[in-house]
């Protein structure tokens, strides 16, 4: 894959730098294939920032109601997260604390093309239109303190909107603004609607739930049919599952804890894990699921445990959200009642 240079770090693993490709290589061995349509790869994790120093208006109702206050500042979590050895960084708009993000980096020292950074651009934005979008990068670009993202993603398919955003995202990737572009929160039916409308660059991520408790494996496969690489957010399912019987009982047989069984089980499937901690432990934690392997039985019992009700769940929210903070919001206008909830 070209030269490469050491970064050694408490995960132990470095980086493997090129021209057109940032491959992080686990022991020198584990090479993860998702590569972008653009030729730049995909790192096997990513240190998730949402909800990290900074909550949102618009956060969850269980959020809303009443965890407002943040334990640590997004800069020392992330100035965290790089030290220990992540160097992908998934973040957005709606996040609300990407110049504390941008503090971090810039205190690092970690050169830009070692570091992989990600945002998305969100509801009220893509509402506006072309102007709107390209003054947010802008912003973005302004508070990481770089003249590139890595990745550029819709945040949620917009009704109406998100199609002509993203063709602004493919003006802005033609300009060099931004190395890919891709989508997060898009069901099957969204992405017909977009590749049906004339785009130019496929989509190159889509960031979606992925994990033992929302595998949606109709939806998994069709995206990776058409050479979509997927994002999993809520790899770890924020914690909640840890005391699962099933999970904990392979935990133990494992010698491993509940988190790392949840995240290899991501990246066994082939999709980019992206934990998020504040604490500094577990952020070491999270990241040490690369050296060893589930069987396969142990993956068929975690596959299993999606329940019918968790398809009901993540349709209800994709309704709620597509309109989320917008001018429709709380209304189904122009929302896709029937999409593939599987």
């Amino acid at each position: 894959m070209g030269r490469s240079c050491e970064c050694l770090c408490d995960f132990g693993y470095g980086v493997a730098v090129c021209a057109h490709a940032i491959v992080y290589v686990i022991s020198n061995a584990f090479f993860p294939n998702a590569f972008f349509i653009s030729f730049r790869s995909s790192p096997a994790i990513s240190f998730g920032t949402y909800k990290v120093g900074f909550i949102p208006a618009s956060a969850s109702s269980a959020v809303a109601a009443g965890a407002t206050e943040v334990q640590r500042t997004a800069e020392e979590c992330v100035s965290d997260a790089l030290s220990v050895g992540y160097r992908s960084l998934e973040c957005a708009e709606f996040y609300g604390n990407e110049a504390e993000v941008g503090k971090a980096i810039a205190k690092s020292g970690i050169p830009r093309g070692e570091l992989y950074l990600c945002s998305k651009v969100w509801t009220t934005t893509i509402e506006k239109g072309e102007d709107a979008i390209r003054a947010q990068l802008d912003k973005t670009l302004s508070d990481f303190g770089t003249d590139y993202v890595d990745l550029y993603l819709v945040h949620w398919p917009v009704p109406g909107k998100h199609v002509d955003a993203y063709k602004t995202l493919e003006k802005l990737c033609k300009e060099g603004k931004c190395k890919s572009i891709g989508l997060s929160n898009y069901a099957v039916e969204d992405y017909i609607e977009l590749k049906e409308s004339g785009i130019e660059i496929l989509p190159a991520i889509n960031q979606i739930e992925i994990n033992p408790f929302l595998y949606r494996k109709n939806t998994l496969d069709f995206f990776t049919k058409e050479g979509v690489v997927l994002q999993s957010y809520r790899s770890l399912r924020d914690g909640k599952a840890f005391g699962d019987e099933t999970v904990v009982r392979i935990a133990n047989a494992k010698g491993k804890t509940p988190a790392q069984i949840l995240g290899r089980w991501c990246v066994q499937k082939g999709y980019v894990y992206m934990p998020k901690s504040v604490k500094k432990e577990r952020m070491i934690e999270n990241g040490k699921v690369f050296e060893w392997a589930l069987s396969a039985d142990e993956m068929a019992e975690l596959d299993s445990l999606t329940k019918p009700e968790a398809y009901t769940t993540f349709e209800e929210l994709y309704r709620k959200c597509v309109n989320r903070d917008t001018s429709k919001d709380r209304t189904m206008d122009g929302v896709k009642m029937s999409i593939t909830k599987d």
